[in-house]
């Protein structure tokens, strides 16, 4: 099936995921239209483990705060760069953009690009 994924993490504030939220769905939309395979926004729900680095530890969340693991299916990473390139000049993420106005501190965003290893 699919052989590129753009992936992300990032640290928000409980009391934004609403505001977050509809910004994703905005955005999902809008990368599904100029091409994307599929487009994932998940929320912290069972991040207290005790296996190797839990992602709160790792992304050093605050009181308050959760996490938003996050991901986007491409063809290929030619694909990727195609329907980005088309998602970047799309009028409708315009307002999106702007750091201050972000429901999340995006200094503290991980993001990347990975070819996918195992598709089951």
């Amino acid at each position: 099936m699919a052989g590129y994924v753009d992936g992300y993490v990032l640290p928000i504030p409980k009391k934004h995921l609403q505001v977050y939220r509809r910004m994703a769905q905005k955005a999902g939309k809008i990368w599904r239209e100029h091409g994307a395979l599929d487009y994932k926004e998940c929320a912290g729900d069972d991040l207290n483990i005790t296996m190797g680095v839990s992602f709160p530890r790792q992304m050093k969340v605050k009181s308050g705060e959760t996490v938003v693991f996050a991901y986007i299916l491409f063809k290929s990473r030619a694909h990727r760069d195609r329907v980005n390139a088309k998602v970047m000049k799309d009028p409708r993420l315009a307002g999106m953009g702007d750091p201050k106005d972000m429901p999340f501190d995006h200094k503290r965003m991980v993001y990347g690009g990975f070819k996918v290893l195992v598709d089951a």
